[in-house]
């Protein structure tokens, strides 16, 4: 019901479509009647047509159809019954077709939708927040909980279509025989009830699988980012270990669901069956029914119960895919929750310095930074060093408006950060991450990253300023080059110059590094400091360093250590 008040047009329309299909099949079903009366000679006149005053009564169905072709100039004819009941499931086939498009359009929209509106939550959300979440969890809502939540939207609308057709075979056999309908019914719906347990342990099986996904995905995506220490130390069998008792699990709840399934099946069908041949019996010898009705009857109520036990089947799916639908929606709904708040609108300037005058900030009782004040002018390379855990990288976090300083502020020349849109400034750093984080694409891609924006002009033009185009033009394919998994199939060094030119493309005003060359032989860190010196004379360059080279190229040092900054002199 949520999804369909998302999509109310896109459902009524579907749900439309198959009301009149319903009421196409019906016609043609109707048609069988005289036409079925006719093959056995009943109620035949001496033109071959069906005749609606013989002695023996006429059920309402049979007259209908007849008045039916005779306001339109037709007799009841085998020719023209045979005409008319092909003419209805050609109808009913073509609404079902423009209902089962629509339906799985929107399934195709749904999934689009969560996955995008889960990935901008996310993105938007407060810094302190994504660091808190797994991202094999949330691979896992973008993957598998969106596309199970629009198959959850199908079965709903399924089963709602197959009511409807329910709907419209139960009016018209309740018009041949109302006795044998309403029976039929009571004992389909006794069916339903018995058999409902059956749907409850699908229910159960779907929130297992639920679960054992997000943390199926979350460990898989934590082990092949570490495949390389995990060989390395020859520790791949504790990683299949974790990971094959994860997936067993997942069989067993997988099982469960495709045995409550096939339970269903196994039971409905006989079940159905018995009550066929029981109302038959019941038709011919106590009712005293024509054949022909009898075999309508039989057409009409087998149909309404196929359509009942595809009813239960369809919710027993939906309820095995809801807990997918309902994770999502938690998960989105957290991510909005916290949304990163920003009030500034000023336009960002950065002409002079960056200043951070008397700023401190902790992780709840956690000081990690007391008193800093720092100035950095524009065109320059100022380097930051100190100790693992000094709060280099935290101090960087506060200067891109990741955090916000609990006492003090960051300023662009004499504006305070919190004064200036932030997304704007962003726009106007580059950076780079200590980890060498690339795609599995060509150099191209890995520079602009897909911005359309960004031409190919662009992407050599950055790649020179980092020094890399040399190598990158001696490629294969040169700037089209796949690098491999994480930039497997480049140096430490090329692969740094890479990421170094992806901040460079947009043209930064800011280009901040946090641990450029910690992983470099002293050749590629020649190199990078020697890009750097380069560079400082059109940016403004932070760079986190432990590296002597960087530290002597430095225009200032300062060094941070148990909460105090102070500059190297």
């Amino acid at each position: 019901m949520t999804l369909i008040r998302a999509y109310p047009w896109r459902t009524a329309f579907a749900l439309v479509a198959i009301l009149f299909a319903g009421i196409a099949d019906g016609a043609g079903i109707s048609a069988l009647l005289p036409l079925l009366k006719l093959v056995t000679s009943e109620k035949t006149g001496v033109d071959g047509t069906l005749q609606p005053d013989s002695d023996e009564e006429m059920s309402g169905v049979e007259e209908f159809v007849i008045n039916a072709l005779n306001s339109v100039g037709l007799e009841a004819t085998i020719g023209v019954l045979l005409i008319v009941v092909v003419m209805f499931v050609t109808l009913k086939s073509m609404l079902m077709l423009l209902a089962d498009r629509h339906v799985g359009y929107s399934a195709a929209h749904i999934t689009t939708e969560f996955r995008l509106t889960l990935l901008r939550a996310v993105l938007a959300t407060r810094w302190d927040y994504f660091l808190r979440q797994p991202i094999g969890k949330l691979a896992n809502s973008m993957a598998t909980e969106a596309n199970r939540s629009s198959q959850a939207y199908v079965y709903g609308i399924t089963m709602l279509a197959l009511l409807v057709m329910s709907a419209v075979y139960t009016a018209i056999a309740l018009v041949v025989s109302w006795k044998a309908t309403l029976a039929c019914f009571g004992i389909g719906i006794f069916i339903l009830s018995v058999s409902h347990t059956l749907v409850k342990m699908a229910r159960r099986a779907g929130k297992h699988q639920t679960k054992i996904y997000k943390s199926l995905l979350a460990r898989l995506t934590d082990t092949l980012q570490s495949v390389k220490s995990l060989k390395a130390m020859a520790r791949e069998e504790q990683a299949d270990a974790v990971l094959s008792a994860e997936t067993s699990k997942l069989n067993r709840a997988l099982q469960r669901d495709v045995f409550s399934k096939a339970l269903l099946d196994a039971v409905q069908g006989p079940m159905f069956a018995i009550v066929i041949a029981i109302g038959i019996y019941f038709a011919i010898q106590h009712w005293d029914m024509s054949f022909a009705t009898v075999m309508i009857l039989v057409i009409l109520l087998g149909r309404v119960l196929n359509q009942f036990g595809k009813v239960q089947k369809q919710y027993q799916k939906l309820v095995t895919t809801e807990s997918a639908f309902w994770s999502i929606t938690r998960a989105i709904s957290k991510a909005e929750q916290a949304r990163e708040v920003t009030s500034g609108v000023a336009e960002p300037v950065l002409e002079d310095s960056i200043r951070f005058k008397h700023g401190s900030f902790a992780y709840g009782d956690k000081p990690v930074l007391m008193d800093i004040s720092l100035t950095i002018p524009t065109r320059s390379l100022t380097t930051i060093i100190g100790p693992s855990g000094a709060g280099k990288t935290t101090l960087i976090d506060l200067l891109i408006g990741l955090y916000k300083p609990d006492v003090g502020a960051v300023y662009l020349d004499d504006r305070p950060l919190t004064e200036v849109d932030i997304k704007k400034w962003r726009s106007k750093i580059g950076y780079v991450p200590q980890e060498q984080l690339l795609l599995h694409d060509s150099v191209y891609m890995n520079v602009t990253f897909g911005d359309p924006e960004l031409t190919e002009a662009d992407a050599e033009q950055a790649l020179k300023a980092a020094a890399a185009w040399d190598f990158v033009s001696s490629l294969t394919d040169g700037i089209h080059s796949n690098v491999g998994e994480r930039g497997a199939t480049l140096s430490g060094g090329q692969r740094q110059r890479i990421m170094i030119a992806r901040a460079l493309a947009h043209r930064p005003a800011l280009l901040i590094l946090d641990e450029p060359t910690s992983a470099l032989d002293p050749d590629s860190e020649g190199i990078i400091s020697e890009t750097l010196m380069n560079l400082k004379q059109n940016y403004t360059i932070i760079a986190i360093t432990h590296q002597t080279a960087l530290v002597e190229s430095a225009d200032a040092v300062y060094r941070l250590q148990d909460g105090h900054l102070r500059q190297n002199a």
